[in-house]
């Protein structure tokens, strides 16, 4: 073998290289490194850190069992074709949410987490009509097994018009109230 790499490998070194690369002045300017951004080339009116943020804080949800099982035994129930939810005013200053979907309505993972995504969407995306309310509520959400057959439309429609009817029996509460007051 050795005489093979002899007869057949050639020694010599080649040739040095010129570079190939063309120095200019300012060949390298447009160049960004990876970690830098580029810059921006207009200014941005919106706040992009506001609109990406899709979550609910900490503190407007429930998250200990004792504040469910508080809203559960205390709180009022409304009744509908996707979802059951439970209201009880709150002491805080802004709604409160609890979302729950057991394995009655399915046994699968993924399907529980679609719909309490679908509850969670449900709720951000009716916070002009919670807003409106004058008085604050803890929430809990419970999923229902139609839920998982329909999309977002038919939830949200129906969980706006439980807070409409909340809205309403709100006021009736005033009204009484005034009443009382009166006599």
């Amino acid at each position: 073998m050795s005489n093979y790499a002899k007869e057949n490998i050639s020694t010599e070194q080649p040739p040095p290289r010129q570079e190939t690369r063309v120095s200019r002045a300012d060949g390298d300017q447009k160049r960004t490194r990876r970690f830098e951004t580029p810059p921006r080339q207009r200014s941005q009116s919106i706040d992009r850190q506001t609109l990406l943020n899709f979550r609910l804080p900490k503190d407007n949800r429930l998250r200990k069992p004792s504040e469910f099982r508080l809203v559960y035994e205390r709180g009022k129930r409304f009744e509908g074709r996707f979802l059951t939810v439970f209201i009880l005013p709150s002491a805080t200053a802004f709604q409160r949410v609890g979302i729950t979907a057991s394995k009655k309505i399915s046994n699968k993972a993924h399907d529980r987490n679609r719909a309490k995504r679908l509850l969670r969407e449900t709720f951000r995306l009716s916070r002009a009509e919670l807003d409106e309310l004058d008085i604050k509520f803890d929430w809990v959400l419970n999923a229902r097994r139609s839920l998982l057959r329909v999309k977002l439309e038919k939830p949200l429609e129906e969980f706006r018009q439980i807070v409409s009817k909340v809205k309403k029996s709100e006021l009736n509460k005033g009204e009484e109230s005034v009443e009382a007051r009166a006599k």
